[in-house]
């Protein structure tokens, strides 16, 4: 039997919250649209490249965000020591490139589960609270606009992937 992604309710947060609960919010709704523009595709079609020249797929973007989740919440704010995901080849872009349609369902459970671990790792941080990287001092704050606008960016990737791969567009 051939795997599918599943689908997914959109959540979201209020449009008059505090800072913290906007935010997360914010970044919830942009999760779950990733998982809304993958929902139905099998695993074959959410490793397509459709755009000429680009390293770009839907699973790849599944990939990347997991890795991302991971660095940023539970590297970063978390201080947990926690391999990287996808490092074992060296490859700068490991997680866009070295693609397994059939372990797509492996990789979405994956960005899930980083999901939640990175919930976890954020729950137990204030909006105040700072890490250095790279010599610069990074706040809690900080981290969940940039992941908000991360995966806002690859939602954009995703609209195109999406309509490539099956002319779905516009949800």
């Amino acid at each position: 039997m051939t795997w599918t992604a599943p689908d997914i309710t959109r959540t979201g947060g209020s449009l008059v919250a505090g800072e913290r609960d906007m935010l997360e919010g914010f970044l919830a709704w942009q999760r779950d649209t990733l998982l809304v523009k993958c929902a139905g595709l099998t695993g074959e079609q959410l490793a397509l490249r459709p755009l000429p020249q680009s390293n770009l797929s839907l699973l790849g973007l599944i990939r990347h965000m997991a890795k991302v989740e991971r660095i940023w919440f539970r590297e970063r704010i978390g201080a947990e020591p926690v391999p990287r995901l996808y490092a074992e080849s060296g490859a700068k872009d490991a997680d866009f490139d070295e693609l397994d349609a059939s372990r797509a369902a492996e990789d979405h459970a994956r960005l899930l589960e980083e999901r939640r671990l990175a919930e976890e790792a954020l729950e137990k941080a204030s909006l105040d609270d700072t890490f250095t990287h790279d010599g610069d001092e990074y706040s809690v704050r900080m981290v969940l606009f940039h992941m908000i606008s991360e995966y806002a960016r690859h939602n954009g990737h995703a609209d195109l992937l999406r309509e490539h791969t099956d002319g779905t567009a516009g949800y």
